[in-house]
C-alpha cells in the first residue's frame, strides 16, 4: 500500500503541476478546444474575477509541490480535494465526455484520503475540548 500511495501522490503532484503551470506562465501547448454553453460561461466567470483562477492555479502548484515532495501531503491532500471534486462535477455536467481524468484524479485524492486518515483523527471529533 505505500508504493502505491507513493505512486498515486507523485502521478496526482505532477497532474496539478503541469495544469498549474501552463495557466500560471500562460504557456501555448497547441490549440485549445472551444467551449460552449455552460463550461464556457464558468470558465468566463473564473477569468472575469481577476483573482479566481489564478487562486486555483496556485493552491495546484503548492499542492503539487507537497505531493511530489512527500512534506505536508496529508495537508495538501485535503486542501486539493475541493478543487478535485470541482474538476470532476465540471466535467461531469459541463462537458461529459471527458471523465476519465478527472475520475481518475478524484479515486487518487480518496485514496490519499483513505492513507493519511490516521491524521485526520483528531480533527475529526464530536466535541473538542479546549
Amino acid at each position: 500500500m505505500k508504493i502505491a500511495v507513493i505512486i498515486v501522490r507523485v502521478l496526482m503532484g505532477l497532474m496539478y503541476l503541469f495544469a498549474s503551470v501552463v495557466v500560471l506562465f500562460k504557456i501555448n501547448m497547441g490549440p485549445q478546444p472551444e467551449l460552449h454553453g455552460g463550461a464556457k460561461s464558468f470558465m468566463e466567470g473564473m477569468i472575469a474575477t481577476g483573482y479566481f483562477l489564478t487562486l486555483v492555479k496556485v493552491t495546484e502548484l503548492v499542492c503539487a509541490i507537497a505531493f511530489i515532495t512527500g512534506f505536508f501531503a496529508p495537508l495538501a491532500t485535503v486542501v486539493i480535494f475541493p478543487i478535485t471534486l470541482n474538476i470532476f462535477l465540471y466535467h461531469a455536467f459541463l462537458t461529459p465526455g471527458d471523465l476519465l481524468m478527472p475520475a481518475l484524479l478524484l479515486l487518487g485524492n480518496l485514496l490519499l484520503a483513505y492513507a493519511y486518515r490516521k491524521h485526520y483523527a483528531k480533527l475529526v471529533v464530536a466535541k473538542a475540548e479546549l
